[in-house]
Formats: structure tokens, C-alpha cells, sequence
């Protein structure tokens, strides 16, 4: 970290400038505006930033016209995006915050930027410059808990207000390997989650999942969440898990499998084909003891064809990997080279006996019982009796 208020100013807006979307900040001028949070102190630390948040006095879509390019507006919360050239930034009203309820969203109204920090989730978030005069505009201990690697609340209601904040602080010390100040952890620990509506939860879960190591802050949430967090197993699912599976599901599902009701799992909110996923990692251990009592490659197809490859990665980890691997790694790739048209053509009637030759056919493939190629599948499927 740079020594003096005006180097380390100095050293984020030449960070901002050197990127395309910060450059065009760079240029806004007639504002009082200021890079915030996250990318300041990401630059401070020498860490790589992952987005460029922006907080002005006034009107949040003055800003982003001047930057250009699409804008989002979120109004009740006096925020804004602006998407531009393949890259967006988040823009925010210097505002005060009031909870009605605990973990309820906030009520907010306009205020100066040195209110806006004290209303922030961490000190180390709490720091800000000004783009036109270079001020750094910091909460109380922001810079000395920065120099510590030391997470640590603004005031003592913060979990109280904001319980996602609790989701948070494991994210951020996973992700930049800080400790958590003991008051703070203390507050943590005290922290209801329930309060929280199951969208914000899920929310949140996602924002984990795509950590470097999403099972570090997972862990940290188990005595808050019903999640179960068995790293051995977790891995082993990812490592059976296809190309063409989300990781980030094989982890939800996975540590959700035991503990989570069916009826927390639908109110997160989950998208149609993730909430399938979850669910069914549920039946996993039926799965897999499916998959071990399956005596030949058309049994096994026969049960998990439709199976998502999630679930299936989740199943094979308890125990039957082999099978499971060569499964999602080969056999349910094959596919027969004809079709009901060339069976229609060959003079089978339409109908669902079509159908079950085709299946029959596509067994034998399997089990290795005719050999490759067109010819040999149609005289296969040709040579049954109705």
C-alpha cells in the first residue's frame, strides 16, 4: 500500500485510467463523483479488481449518459448500470439507508459521499476517490484495517440491518485471505439469516459459488444455512462431472443434498432446470445404488438417460465412480445412425412398435451385440418379429 492519502489516490485513478471502462470515467468532469469499494481496495492491496462501482452526488442517470452506451435503472435504490463496448459499471447515489425491519431492503434517500461510506457492509469497502480532485474520502480505520487484512463492521447493527452482510464476510475472506476482526465475528455469529427472504439467500449463494473456492464460504455458512459441506465429496463429484456440467450446480447440489428441505430449496428462487438439479441430487443415493446393480451398458443408460449430468456426478461420488464415468464419458454418446424414416421406408408400420425397435437396437449397441454403421443397425432393428 502507498504511504500518503495523495499517493494512494493517485495510484487508483491511474489504475482506473489504464482500463477501457475506467478511461471513459477518467474523462466525466462537473461531477462530484468518486470510484468506490471494492476496486479501491483491490488496487491498495495490489489485487486485480473485478468491476468498477461509482458513487455520485446527484442524479445517477446524468452520469451514465455522460458515459454513454445502455443504461439500467433501479430506481427505489437510486442505482444505475451502464453498459458499454462489452463492459458495464455500477453507479449509486450517495445515499443514506434505513431498515424498516431486520433484513428487510433498505429505504434510501440522497446524501453526501462521506454518509454513503457509513452506511457500507466492511471499513475496507468504505473507501472512496473523488475522480476530478483525487480526494481520498475514508470511513474510520478503513485504511489501518486495510493495512491489516482485517475485516470489521461499521457499526454494531450491521447483521442486524443487512444479514446478507454475514454471507458476505465469508466471501471476502475467502476470496482476499482476510481475517475477520473477533467483535465482528462475534456479531456473525449472532446474525439470523431466517429473516432473510429465500431470493436474497439465493442471491448470495450464487455470488459464493463463483468464488475461486466456493466451499471456503460455504463452510463458514453451515451453522447458518442447511448446507453440508464435505470437501472429499465435493470434489469427487466435480472431478466426475462432464464439460458440459455446471460446476456451480454440482456444488449447490451437492452441499444441499442432506440437510435442505425441499420447500427452502423452492424459495431461493432457482431457475427451473438449477431447481430439477437440486432436487434430484436428493435421490442420489438411490441413484447410485442403481448404477451398481446395473449388469450391462443398456441397463445402465436405461437408468440415468434424462438424468441430469449433475446429479449423475453427485451419484457416481458415492461410491459407483467407474460405471458413473464411463457413462458420462462415452456411453451416453452413443446414438444409433438411423432413424423411424429409414424404418418407415423399410416398411414398419407407425407406431409404438417403431419406437421399441429403435430402443431395442440402440441396447444392443450398447452392449456391443452388432456391429458399427448404418447396415448392421437396420438389419437389426429389421430382423425382429412384430
Amino acid at each position: 500500500m502507498a504511504d500518503s492519502a495523495g499517493s494512494q489516490a493517485e495510484v487508483v485513478l491511474d489504475a482506473l485510467a489504464r482500463r477501457p471502462d475506467g478511461a471513459a470515467v477518467r474523462a466525466l468532469h462537473g461531477v462530484r463523483a468518486a470510484v468506490v469499494g471494492g476496486f479501491v481496495r483491490d488496487i491498495l492491496i495490489g489485487r486485480a479488481p473485478r468491476e468498477i462501482d461509482l458513487v455520485v452526488e446527484g442524479d445517477t442517470a446524468e452520469l451514465a449518459a455522460a458515459l454513454g452506451g445502455t443504461l439500467t435503472s433501479y430506481e427505489p435504490f437510486l442505482a444505475a448500470r451502464v453498459s458499454r463496448d462489452g463492459w458495464s459499471i455500477d453507479i449509486t447515489q450517495a445515499r443514506r439507508e434505513r431498515y424498516p425491519r431486520p433484513g428487510a431492503l433498505p429505504i434510501v434517500e440522497p446524501a453526501r459521499l462521506e454518509q454513503d461510506l457509513a452506511r457500507r457492509d466492511f471499513t475496507v469497502n468504505a473507501i472512496a476517490v473523488t475522480l476530478e480532485s483525487g480526494e481520498l474520502i475514508v470511513a474510520e480505520g478503513a485504511l489501518e484495517d486495510l493495512a491489516a487484512q482485517r475485516l470489521r463492521v461499521l457499526h454494531n447493527e450491521s447483521f442486524i440491518d443487512d444479514p446478507t452482510r454475514v454471507m458476505r464476510l465469508a466471501r471476502y475472506a475467502e476470496r482476499l485471505g482476510f481475517t475477520v476482526e473477533p467483535h465482528t465475528a462475534a456479531l456473525a455469529a449472532a446474525a439470523d439469516l431466517e429473516v432473510l427472504t429465500g431470493s436474497r439467500i439465493g442471491a448470495e449463494l450464487r455470488l459464493a459459488l463463483l468464488e475461486p473456492d466456493p466451499l471456503a464460504p460455504l463452510a463458514y455458512l453451515t451453522e447458518k444455512l442447511p448446507i453440508t459441506v464435505d470437501r472429499p465429496f465435493v470434489q469427487a463429484a466435480i472431478a466426475l462431472a462432464p464439460p458440459d456440467a455446471s460446476r456451480e450446480l454440482v456444488i449447490l447440489a451437492a452441499v444441499t443434498r442432506e440437510r435442505a428441505p425441499a420447500t427452502w430449496i423452492e424459495s431461493l428462487e432457482l431457475l427451473a432446470r438449477e431447481r430439477d438439479v437440486v432436487l434430484g441430487a436428493k435421490r442420489a443415493p438411490e441413484l447410485a445404488a442403481s448404477i451398481e446393480a446395473a449388469t450391462s451398458p443398456s441397463a445402465l443408460a436405461a437408468i440415468l438417460r434424462g438424468v441430469p449430468v449433475e446429479v449423475v456426478a453427485i451419484a457416481g461420488a458415492l461410491g459407483p465412480a467407474a460405471a458413473t464415468r464411463s457413462w458420462l464419458t462415452e456411453l451416453r454418446r452413443v446414438a444409433l445412425e438411423i432413424d423411424g424414416d429409414d424404418l418407415l421406408a423399410a416398411g414398419i408400420v407407425a407406431g409404438p412398435e417403431l419406437g421399441a425397435r429403435l430402443e431395442r437396437t440402440l441396447a444392443r449397441k450398447l452392449d456391443g451385440q452388432i456391429d458399427d454403421g448404418r447396415q448392421a443397425e437396420l438389419e437389426s432393428a429389421l430382423g425382429e418379429r412384430p
